[in-house]
């Protein structure tokens, strides 16, 4: 049915998605911030902290019960020029800035951003 609607031939998923290596921390930042505020961008939550399944979401709601982890989600190690165990090489609060930020640059292409 999907093929007959997109007028193609096929497997379903086939040339639909396609998989990016990300092979540094710009490009895992890149990444979470694009599928963290994929919601806002969809104009169908206004903020990060209101949208739902995701990852960021879970951070700050994790962080308002004063919980040091969020359960499932790979922590954030801290600053990445020092010697740091194991995570992702930023503080949680710079990532939670980087989201903000991003999300309050408004695209023409997006139906949504944050005020």
């Amino acid at each position: 049915q999907a093929n007959r609607e997109d007028k193609c031939t096929g497997h379903f998923w086939e040339s639909r998605f396609k998989s990016q290596a990300l092979l540094d921390e710009k490009a895992l930042l890149a990444a979470m911030t694009y599928v963290d505020l994929d919601p806002v961008r969809a104009a169908i939550a206004k903020t990060p902290e209101t949208s739902e399944h995701t990852s960021v979401k879970a951070r700050i709601e994790s962080l308002k019960k004063e919980e040091n982890t969020t359960p499932c989600l790979y922590p954030f190690a801290g600053n990445p020029r020092e010697r740091m165990p194991e995570g992702i090489p930023l503080r949680l609060m710079d990532y939670q800035e980087l989201v903000d930020w991003t999300g309050r640059h408004s695209r023409e292409d997006k139906r949504g951003n944050i005020d």
